[in-house]
């Protein structure tokens, strides 16, 4: 049984990935990385096809070797939580803007101790 839920969590953070190649406000590597780790549970090959993926198998290879995130990744998400922070401030109002900016900290500050590839 377990094994069926691991491969529909697979599919479904696939197909988030693709969702967020589209959009910019969601990480695509992130939920391919999950789709990699759920197939390895119950489906090697599907897992070995992402693994394979010339855009997306790099990053989760090295993701798996030593935790690491490229350069571009951790500007990217630099940018992405920038443009959020902005927003929050824009458009809603006093504390709200806040929260992004605290998340932002954390999540931020985690993305960049972890290891170039």
């Amino acid at each position: 049984m377990s094994r069926h839920l691991y491969l529909y969590a697979g599919i479904a953070a696939v197909v988030l990935g693709v969702i967020g190649i589209a959009l910019p406000i969601m990480p695509t590597v992130p939920f391919l990385i999950l789709a990699a780790w759920c197939f390895g549970k119950s489906n090697p090959a599907l897992e070995q096809r992402l693994l394979d993926h010339p855009r997306f198998g790099k990053h989760i290879r090295d993701w798996r070797a030593s935790g690491a995130i490229a350069p571009a990744g951790k500007y990217g998400a630099t940018v992405a939580f920038a443009a959020s922070i902005t927003l929050a401030f824009l458009f809603t109002a006093w504390p709200w803007p806040l929260l992004p900016l605290a998340i932002a900290a954390i999540t931020l500050s985690w993305i960049w101790t972890r290891p170039n590839p």
